[in-house]
């Protein structure tokens, strides 16, 4: 579906707000009709909806209802159809192409009875379907009238909440933490995209298996001296040859792309364009939320971790005497780390300018963790029954799109670092495997195997990722200012060259910068203390989530961390402001960041922000401190908390607003 489309449909939608229910209404029905309801792009466009409601440019109350209405009817149409054509709808094209819509339908159907209706609404392979599947069967209308309006009632409600509370939320959570909305969003996209690939690629090869095996036998009757070569693959007596011929060709394509990514490299001699457009657009997500979350998943690929779910696998193989499984799994972790070091020594790669010694291409962490995981797939999954043999290969490319995300939000990798990794590794495994396959047709008990591998890589990463986690951010922080000037410069009139706004591409964060410190923050800290004000840690994830918490009073609940330059506020203060005319709590803020530039006689420069911060609840599901104009209320505030340092106010040369500049000494006052 074009983007674009989408675009135009929810912009038309804010600006015609009544007339948007007729269009709402379109989106629903559509999307409940039998055939149609498969391209019709529902939750999308439903979640803008939902943003919409939650900005207040459309009623809540109205959108739900036409959203229910047209479920509701596009669903008794699709029951219709099936009424009137019966049995003879599985004659008519595009059924009689593509029987398996209908048979997911009736197996539900036949399965859960009255209860499909409800089931089906909220699940898109076959929402379409089922209704029409309730008309062909016969089920009595009254039956099916009751349960499908309930069931469009909840799909509304549901399919419209995470866009309105977002929506609702956007004002306050967007002043200080979207960044993280968009780096989370981000690598939520990723996993979809990797579990799609995977899933898709599965049951692609598993449809053709049998179609790739008789071509290939087929060529190897042609080529005899070839043909010889590749016999054990398509011997169709031996159950193992589908999948050995789905390894082979995988193996194949992989070599083709790995190689293609090293020439590419080389011809370029440094990293490609989107390498330095995606490390650029990931340092300008920094977030202090992110930082954290993202060091602990990075940290999953290290030897601690993936170390210690190779070794119990190992252990469990030799107990129960696989050896030609052991073998193989020695070989896939020893020689995988070995050949990827040796890349990596080989292959002169400029690193990223975050990245400090031991990071190069490919990236040895996301290889190892795609051979690791990978070739334990490959071990377990001819285990497991029919479709069920996909999870294992999910499972991988969900750890390592974990793991190589995480590194490139860090700064670690080129983006070529991660995709040369990852075809590397799977490069090593498809070969792995089809030795194993090859040779070893017995099978074993692979449920215990299975919850040892997996626990024991769970439970050492819960134990390493919070230990590992500050050491390896301290790795990234942010670079040093390479600039320096003259400190009675920036006294004079050097101060008017530094920002005078906060560098975000939405106009409302554009927060003014209307302090400059030169010299340790301590002095200033104890004099605004004396005054009143408190220092507040930076927000952690468990204080963040305390954001829920409707018994924790509006004074604890903290105010969320912003960045300049990726780097969060190094200090935060507040202090209690006059409720509001609508008797609302506020909050005078004081943010300090370091400043894009050094002095030359050593003293630390900071930038700040004054402001005044309203609590917000969005839908009384959380609370949320958010900026708001003051009119120069806490800038007020906080000069004259200050007067004693002798401060000079002047107006800066690119914004106009006064500019508070003051100088402290390592002693206090």
């Amino acid at each position: 579906m074009d983007s674009a489309w989408i675009e135009s449909a929810t912009a038309w939608i804010a600006a015609h707000p009544i007339a948007a229910g007729a269009l709402i209404f379109l989106i629903a029905f559509c999307d409940a009709l039998v055939i149609l309801g498969i391209f019709v792009p529902a939750l999308p466009l439903l979640f803008a909806v939902g943003a919409l409601v939650g900005l207040g440019h459309i009623n809540g109350p109205y959108a739900l209802a036409a959203a229910a209405a047209g479920a509701f009817l596009g669903d008794a149409v699709s029951y219709w159809v099936g009424r009137v054509w019966g049995p003879q709808l599985r004659q008519t094209w595009p059924f009689s192409r593509y029987p398996q819509w209908l048979d997911r339908g009736e197996l539900m159907f036949r399965r859960r009875g009255a209860m499909s209706i409800v089931i089906a609404r909220f699940v898109g392979a076959v929402r379409p379907f089922v209704p029409a599947i309730a008309g062909m069967l016969r089920m009595p209308l009254p039956r099916y009238l009751v349960p499908s309006l309930l069931a469009s009632i909840g799909w509304a409600g549901l399919f419209l909440a995470p866009g309105w509370i977002l929506g609702a939320s956007y004002e306050a959570v967007a002043a200080v933490a979207d960044r993280l909305a968009i780096v989370l969003g981000t690598l939520l996209a990723v996993l979809a995209l990797v579990w799609a690939a995977v899933l898709y690629t599965w049951r692609w090869f598993a449809a053709h298996a049998d179609n790739l095996l008789a071509r290939g036998l087929s060529w190897t009757r042609k080529h005899p001296r070839l043909g010889r070569y590749a016999a054990a693959l398509v011997d169709p007596n031996r159950p193992e040859s589908p999948s050995l011929v789905m390894l082979a060709v995988c193996l194949l394509a992989i070599s083709w792309a790995w190689f293609t990514l090293l020439a590419t490299l080389l011809a370029s001699g440094g990293p490609l364009a989107v390498d330095q457009a995606i490390h650029a657009l990931m340092w300008s997500l920094r977030n202090p939320l992110a930082d954290r979350l993202m060091a602990g998943l990075a940290s999953l690929g290290d030897t601690a971790v993936l170390g210690t779910a190779s070794a119990v696998t190992l252990v469990y193989l030799l107990w129960r005497r696989r050896w030609m499984a052991a073998a193989h799994w020695i070989a896939a972790i020893v020689f995988g780390l070995v050949l990827t070091a040796l890349l990596e020594t080989a292959i002169d790669m400029p690193r990223p300018p975050t990245a400090p010694a031991g990071f190069g291409f490919p990236s040895v962490a996301v290889t190892m963790t795609t051979v690791v995981f990978g070739f334990f797939a490959v071990l377990i999954a001819r285990e497991l029954p029919g479709r069920k043999r996909v999870w294992p290969y999910l499972v991988a490319g969900i750890a390592t799109a974990l793991i190589g995300f995480a590194r490139l939000y860090l700064g670690a990798h080129w983006l070529s670092d991660l995709i040369g990794g990852s075809l590397f590794g799977i490069l090593w495994l498809l070969a792995l495997g089809l030795a194993y396959r090859s040779h070893v047709a017995r099978s074993f008990w692979m449920r215990p195997l299975a919850w040892m591998f997996y626990g024991s890589f769970l439970a050492a990463a819960l134990w390493h990722a919070p230990r590992a986690a500050d050491g390896l951010l301290a790795k990234f922080e942010a670079a040093a200012p390479l600039r320096i000037v003259e400190a009675e410069r920036w006294w004079n009139d050097g101060w008017g060259e530094l920002p005078g706004r906060r560098d975000e591409s939405d106009a409302r964060r554009r927060w003014l910068l209307d302090m400059q410190v030169a010299g340790p923050l301590a002095p200033l800290q104890a004099a605004l203390e004396a005054e009143g004000w408190r220092v507040q840690p930076q927000a952690d994830w468990t204080a963040t989530i305390g954001l829920l918490d409707d018994d924790i009073p509006a004074i604890r609940q903290p105010v969320l961390a912003a960045t300049l330059d990726a780097r969060a506020e190094t200090l935060l203060m507040l202090h209690d402001a006059p409720p509001g005319a609508d008797g609302g709590e506020r909050l005078y803020a004081l943010r300090l960041w370091p400043a894009p530039v050094a002095l030359d006689d050593g003293s630390p420069l900071w930038l700040g922000s004054t402001q005044r911060l309203h609590l917000a609840r969005p839908l009384d599901a959380a609370a949320l401190w958010r900026p708001e104009p003051d009119d120069g209320e806490a800038f007020d505030r906080v000069r004259d908390a200050l007067s004693d340092f002798a401060p000079i106010e002047q107006p800066h040369p690119d914004t106009g607003q006064p500019v508070l500049r003051l100088r402290t000494r390592s002693t206090t006052r």
